[in-house]
Formats: structure tokens, sequence, C-alpha cells
């Protein structure tokens, strides 16, 4: 499945959102601000670019090449010299140029050079083609600015205390790692102080819950640069956690009727070429490892292999529907500046499937899996999914494969399928990648943020490519209809979303550890390996704390590795058999039965919810 990869520009800097956003001409008249105030403190620095960008909820950003690095301690000064820009409320000033008058204007500006040749090319700052491109700049007070717009009317039309920059980090030019490496300033801007200060809390409160500095806190993974940057190593607590995601998953597509699959993780070069691959996808895959004087590629993707094992041998109408599933590692290359924790690495696991079926049989399996779906997120404790229906430009059919009454005919039915269930959905003309329409599954975490979570798409394109067909009843070949089908999407960016979603506290069932047993003395040593014994013939995981540190130590550690419950064992409770039950959260629940609390926490893993 060809998740994530639709418009792809690795020559490209980070996309900006839509001009016609209603706070896109505040945000970018933040970033010339801020390009102002850096060029008064470095007026050798040659510039890039500064757009408007949604890494940070209304962000902004710009390139610099300085003559010495930037440190988090500059950004109050940059942000003092912006304040001062916005209260002199200096005009933006828009100018129309040419080719030979821009030049002129950016002799010492390298980048901006290069830009003026792609528009005076007809091309836009990204690269992409645009006929009758205009040259223009916009400036304020001193500063001038390579620039297509648009800006609000004046510099103190930004709120002086709506804004702030947030942090420096380095960018290859144009996002290629061929080019210099930049240094780039994010910021963002609101409309008000008491704005920008709740989205400073909220961020506050994400950066707690960065899975990146939880998964070192917690000992769950790392990414190491022997290893190479995305390239993520999995350790004890996080690798139990992924089988466990992992076991779930196959639970339930034995019970779904699923078959299982597995494929290598390279193949011949002819494999890609027919799959499209290497014409359409070649920048984002690894480059070719020689073989016996042939050509082998890491999979990107695994779909291709699906495609041969359905053709492996001859298909009847009477063998669809046919369900594969497959966890299958692939392989991407992804630039540096995009790679972020587990959230976008170069190698991870996709949980694929690929459903194969008659026409007479579309409708049946999409409301099937749309369910299937649902239900496999609600176990997570995603239960008021968001729906988006990604659908073709009808005025554009040249930018797609399959015919016009396929389409019509996949669109209705991903519809008919989501307004059967009673799911509020958006329907997104244009959006539709080349091969099919589809439906996005998005799942809001604790903080509110929407998360890309399953997928389902049609796919018009493979089984033309490599010439799918079953017998009919008719006894002739026909072309099946086939569905990508992917629920967490990638199990590294799934886990990294439950990380965050929980703060690190993961639910019982997936706890790497689900009780600490605590003894009060070293006397209560024995009884706790029998506690520790007991849960773990339950099914349960359990360790005992036997280091010699105070017990409140203990319970404090064991809190901040996240561990659900806290068994502390001393006289009472080894009289009793019993164990005083303390929480992760700090509620103290008293003295139980230990064979209850044993069946209370079976209960809970059971159906997969409290804590």
């Amino acid at each position: 499945m060809e998740t994530g990869s639709k418009n792809r520009r690795r020559s490209a800097p980070m996309v900006p959102v839509d001009r016609e956003d209603p706070t896109y001409g505040l945000r970018h008249s933040a970033a010339h601000v801020m390009a102002q105030a850096v060029t008064e403190m470095f007026p050798e620095a040659k510039l890039g670019w500064g757009p408007p960008h949604d890494r940070f909820e209304n962000g902004f950003y710009y390139d610099f090449d300085l003559p010495s690095p930037l440190t988090p301690e500059d950004l109050p000064e940059i942000e003092g010299r912006m304040r001062r820009i916005v209260r002199e409320d200096h005009p933006f000033r828009r100018r129309v140029l040419s080719a030979d008058e821009a030049r002129e204007l950016f002799e010492d500006q390298p980048y901006k050079l290069q830009t003026i040749e792609d528009l005076a090319e007809g091309k836009d700052e990204y690269g992409e083609a645009r006929p009758g491109a205009v040259i223009s700049t916009y400036g304020q007070d001193t500063f001038e600015d390579l620039c297509l717009g648009p800006h609000l009317e004046r510099t103190g039309q930004i709120p002086p205390d709506g804004f702030k920059l947030l942090d420096v980090s380095g960018a290859y030019w144009r996002g290629s790692g061929e080019n210099p490496m930049l240094q780039r300033v994010h910021g963002t801007v609101w409309p008000g102080k008491e704005e920008l200060e709740r989205y400073l809390c909220r961020r506050e409160e994400e950066e707690k819950r960065d899975h990146r500095r939880l998964g070192a806190e917690l000992d769950l993974f790392s990414i190491r640069p022997e290893v190479g940057p995305g390239l993520a190593l999995f350790h004890p607590k996080g690798a139990l956690v992924r089988v466990l995601m992992e076991d779930y998953w196959r639970e339930r597509h034995r019970a779904g009727g699923y078959d299982f699959v597995f494929t290598p993780h390279v193949g011949r070069s002819g494999l890609w070429e027919t799959s499209g691959h290497l014409k359409w996808y070649a920048e984002g895959m690894y480059p070719a490892i020689g073989v016996e004087d042939e050509r082998y590629y890491l999979k990107p993707m695994n779909c291709p292999f699906h495609m041969l094992i359905f053709n492996s041998r001859p298909r009847s109408y009477r063998d669809l529907p046919l369900r594969f599933a497959e966890l299958g590692t692939v392989y991407r290359y992804e630039p540096s500046g995009t790679l972020r924790g587990l959230l976008r690495v170069r190698g991870f696991t996709q949980d694929d499937a690929h459903l194969f079926c008659r026409p007479d049989q579309m409708y049946q399996e999409i409301d099937r899996v749309l369910g299937f779906c649902l239900s496999f997120l609600a176990a997570y404790g995603f239960e008021e999914p968001e729906m988006e229906l990604s659908v073709h430009d009808p005025g554009m059919p040249e930018k797609y494969a399959g015919s016009e009454a396929d389409w019509e005919v996949a669109e209705s039915t991903l519809a008919a399928a989501l307004e059967a269930r009673g799911l509020p959905y958006r329907r997104v003309e244009g959006e539709a990648v080349f091969y099919g329409p589809k439906i996005d599954i998005g799942i809001l975490d604790t903080l509110g943020r929407r998360w890309q979570a399953s997928t389902i798409q049609f796919d018009f394109n493979l089984p033309e490519r490599f010439d799918l067909t079953y017998a009919g009843e008719d006894n002739k070949p026909h072309r099946p209809y086939m569905v990508h089908r992917a629920l967490y999407g990638s199990i590294e960016r799934f886990f990294a979303l439950l990380i965050e979603h929980h703060a690190g506290a993961l639910p019982v069932w997936l706890a790497p550890t689900q009780a600490t047993v605590i003894p009060v003395s070293d006397r209560n040593l024995d009884y706790a390996r029998e506690v520790s014994d007991e849960l773990a013939t339950a099914g349960l995981r359990a360790e005992v704390d036997a280091r010699p540190e105070r017990m409140n130590a203990k319970i404090r550690d064991a809190q901040l590795q996240k561990v659900p419950y806290m068994l502390v064992v001393g006289d009472r409770e080894e009289e009793a058999r019993g164990v005083s039950v303390r929480l992760r959260t700090n509620e103290d629940r008293g003295m139980t039965d230990l064979s209850s609390f044993v069946s209370h926490i079976q209960e809970i893993v059971e159906a997969k919810t409290g804590l």
C-alpha cells in the first residue's frame, strides 16, 4: 500500500498550507518579519525561503545560510527585533519584476537566484510546472524578499504578543541531501496573547508525551547513529508491546477469514518495472543491489508480491473472495529532514491486506472490511473515528487508471458502506490517488490531535499491470476487483501514537510489566516471588523489585516506569495471602486477596479496558 506516497516532493521543502487558509497571510508576514530580524543580526545572511507550514499549529519558518550557528538562546533577541518591526507598522509592498530585474536585486543571494531561474522557466518555487509564473517581491521597511504572497497590509497587524519562536533545526535546501544544510527557525503566530498561551500550554503537554522522550525513559526503543537514521531498534520492553500488538492482529485476522502470507524483503528490478514503482516511485526507493549481474531492490511496498501469489495458480469465481494479509517490513528512502522518531522512518512494518473479489461481492467486502477496521481500532479505545472519502476529479480523467465506470462504481460502493453504518464523512474531490478512491479513517488522541490510521483503498492499476484474472461462471477470464487495506498503517507509527495518546501509561493488556511486586523487607522476599509466580501462571506479566531500596522509592520508580499495579507485600499480606494494591495514578486501593486480584486483572486484560 502506498501510504504516505501521495504528493511526495523530495526536492521541495516542507509543503506549505493552502494559500487560501485565512491564517496564511498572517503566518507568511510573520516569517518575513523574522527574516528581516535575522538579517539585521547577520547582514551577510543568505536567504532560503519561509512559508507557513503545519509542523506546528499556526506555524511558519524561514531557512537561512548563516556565518555561525543559531542556538535557542538567540531566539529571544530575534523575537525582540520582530516586535520592534511590528510596532513600527511598516506597509507590505508588492512589486512585479522581470527576470533580469530580479537577478540584479538578488545578485548576492544564490538560493533566490535558483528560484528566479525556475520561475523564468515556468516553474513554481517547488519545481512544479506553472506556465506564466510571475516574479514578484514583497518588502517591508529595509527588507525585500522574492515571494508570491499573500501578506497582510502592514506589519502592525501582527499581534506583538501573539507570536513565539519555537526552535532551530537543520534543513537541506529544497529538501535534498545533495544541497547545502541551512538553519531553519520555526515559529507560531496567533491572534493574541491568550490564544498563544493556550497553544504553548498544549504544546508543553505534547512535549511531555513525545514518544521519542518516553521511548528512551521507558527503555522501549532507540534509533542509533551506528545503524542509521530512520531505522529503529526495539528494546525488550518495546518489542514485547509490539509482539502483543502483532499477536492481536493475527488473532483478529484468523477469525476474520484472512490467509497469512510472507514475502521477501527484496525483488528483481523487473518486478518493480511491472508494478510501475521504478517509473513513478524510484525516488522513494533505495538504490539497486547488484546480484549475479541482476538488479534487486528493497521493497517499498508489499503489494506486487501479493499480486504474484494471486497469479501463482488459476483462480475460479468460486475461490473469491481471497484475503491475503501480511506484516511486511518495507524500506523507503525518506530525506533525513523529514524523519521523526517512529512517526517517519526508513524501515517499517505495514500490516497490509489485499482483498480480491468479484463485482457482485464488492459491497459486502467493503462493508465487512470497514466494520473490521472500526472494531479493531475500538479495541485500542478509538471509538469516534473521523472519515474521509477521497474521490477522483471527473474533469481530469487522464490522471487516473481505470475507466470512468469503474470509478463511479468504486466511489459509490465506498460511500454506501459509510452511509449504511451512519458514519459522517468528508468527501474530498481530486484527492484520490491515480489508481483508485479510498476511505481514510482518522482517530483523535487525548489532546484532540488527528492521526491517520486505517485505509481502505481501491486499486485499478495493479490488477491490470499484473494481468490478474479469474475464470467466471461463463468460463471466461475476468478481472477481479482489488482493495488494499491497512489497520495500523504501520506498526511503528501506531506504536508511537499509543505512547503519546497514553503518555506512556499503556493499557494493562499492552503494558510490558503489568505488576511490580514490592516486598516490605527481605523476610518478605520469598512471598513476593510466590506472588509473582502465581501471576505468571495466570498468564500475567510481573516482576519482583528485590533492590535494597526503601519501599516508597520502589513504588515511585514503578510509577515512573508506568507500571499499572504495584503490589506491596509485608508480614500482614503474607499471613493473609493477600497484596496491598497501589496504582500508577498513586491511588491506594488497600489490601485484597491475591486470588481476587488475579481474577480482577485477568478480566481487565481480557476486556482490554481499564487503566
